[in-house]
């Protein structure tokens, strides 16, 4: 069976009525209304749709045309009409790795509203497994792959967080001579099974008082961030992991 991850997709809905056009029957004024579609991020933030390479509107048939596809996050679609109506939209995974379709219920009950799905996307596309890993760890139906996922994508956003900072005027924690730590961190996400579980032995056994380290057995989970790891073990994660990569 292929590993999955799950993230929540929000539908948006918004309509506003078109005071200077007359209504097309007593008490259905014609509306400008808009849908747009978002990935809520793990904290409830909005982020961009962008594990999605396209979005296709299946709208009423009285619609011309009835059928819109759109390829740029937000994905947002914008019509003019009076009445409600069920459509249905397809939304198609990065790189022709998938797809899925939800309903959704177009009505006019309130100018703004917001629905929720859970949508399972497969790890197992190089491509849209990068994109999922900018709205949250990938998790899988194995609680062994869910402690893997998690700490190689903890690795590479503490490496891009640490550069950040360091591009803000924020000095870098440290450098160590022949560790390019941003690409070890990308090494990390590339590793199989096997080598990360070697990834957290070697961490679990060669962390500091004062690397952060975290190891969240009962949930699944282990956290780390690369700039607080002694050198000696950095250096050793580097020669590991470009070893392995370049196997």
């Amino acid at each position: 069976m292929s590993e999955t991850t799950t993230r929540t997709i929000r539908i948006t809905t918004q309509n506003e009525i078109l005071k200077d056009l007359p209504p097309i029957e007593a008490g259905f004024p014609m509306r400008k209304w808009s849908i747009q579609v978002n990935v809520v991020g793990p904290d409830g933030e909005l982020l961009p749709a962008s594990v999605f390479d396209e979005i296709v509107y299946h709208l009423h048939p009285t619609f011309d045309p009835p059928v819109v596809t759109l390829d740029t996050p937000p994905f947002l679609l914008e019509q003019e009409g009076w009445g409600e109506f069920d459509m249905l939209l397809t939304l198609k995974f990065v790189d022709g790795s998938g797809e899925t379709s939800i309903k959704h219920d177009l009505n006019f009950l309130k100018q703004k509203y917001t629905v929720d799905h859970k949508v399972k996307f497969p790890t197992s596309n190089p491509a849209l497994a990068r994109v999922l890993a900018e709205s949250g760890p990938l998790t899988a139906d194995s609680k062994k792959r869910k402690t893997e996922d998690s700490s190689s994508n903890d690795a590479k956003r503490a490496a891009t967080n640490a550069s950040n900072a360091s591009a803000n005027g924020v000095p870098a924690v440290k450098h160590v001579s022949g560790v390019d730590v941003e690409k070890l961190a990308d090494y990390l996400y590339k590793l199989g099974e096997d080598d990360l579980l070697q990834i957290v032995q070697m961490v679990s056994k060669g962390k500091s008082a004062d690397s952060y380290v975290k190891n969240l057995a009962d949930e699944g989970e282990f956290h780390m961030d690369l700039y607080t790891l002694p050198n000696s073990l950095l250096k050793n994660l580097w020669d590991f992991t470009k070893k392995r990569v370049s196997e």
